[in-house]
């Protein structure tokens, strides 16, 4: 038996976040609308994600790693998501982010929400400045799925007792297999398909429709 009731997980980027980490970071690099253009495409699901992911991180090359530190400073929780996390956590859920940013700056995100999981890439960085390069295993929408999988099964936890948000093509799969799958203010191609949707800018909806689901929230 677990003590846990329930897990939701969660995108970053326009998801816990108003806006795109990468493309924050490209607007330093000088390529902001070539960054900006590919993450778009990628999150509509016109590009597969690893190869978006690869071409913009290359255009990132030579930003020194204060940069984290920068974008830090413009970036927005998602009105709503403290309400969320605070609640879940109150009835006993785990809540975890699973991200195609980076832990460079979503590790600072999560720590501040006091989350309970957290998966990201890594940039690569020496003396100082990033590679252009990411480091590790690609976090792709089999990745996502398989990070919920993981932690439900961590947890005790059956798929149906496992909510999944998210606003891009790449968090469909985990979107279809949660419990609870909901569209944030997301691409057509996700509102198409989630059981779910919340088109308005506040992860707190994301309770009622818990509540209505399964009667515990």
């Amino acid at each position: 038996m677990t003590d846990t009731t329930g897990l939701l997980i969660m995108d970053v980027d326009s998801t816990l976040i108003q806006e795109e980490g990468i493309d924050l970071l490209g607007e330093l690099a000088g390529s902001g609308a070539e960054v900006a253009n590919i993450t778009h495409r990628a999150m509509n699901g016109e590009l597969e994600f690893g190869e978006a992911l690869a071409e913009r991180v290359a255009l990132l090359a030579g930003l020194p790693d204060t940069v984290f530190a920068t974008i830090r400073k413009q970036i927005h929780f998602t009105h709503g998501v403290r309400e969320l996390v605070d609640t879940l956590h109150a009835r006993g859920w785990k809540v975890g982010v699973v991200s195609g940013g980076f832990h460079e700056t979503v590790d600072e995100l999560a720590d501040e929400l006091g989350l309970d999981y957290v998966k990201a890439n890594h940039l690569e960085i020496a003396d100082g400045m990033l590679t252009g390069k990411v480091v590790g295993e690609v976090v792709t929408k089999d990745v996502k799925l398989a990070s919920l999988k993981k932690w439900a099964t961590e947890l005790g936890l059956e798929l149906s007792q496992t909510v999944a948000v998210g606003d891009g093509a790449n968090d469909l799969p985990m979107i279809l297999a949660s419990g609870i799958g909901i569209a944030f203010n997301a691409k057509a191609v996700v509102r198409e398909q989630a059981p779910y949707q919340i088109n308005t800018p506040n992860l707190a909806l994301a309770l009622d429709i818990i509540q209505k689901v399964r009667g515990d929230i």
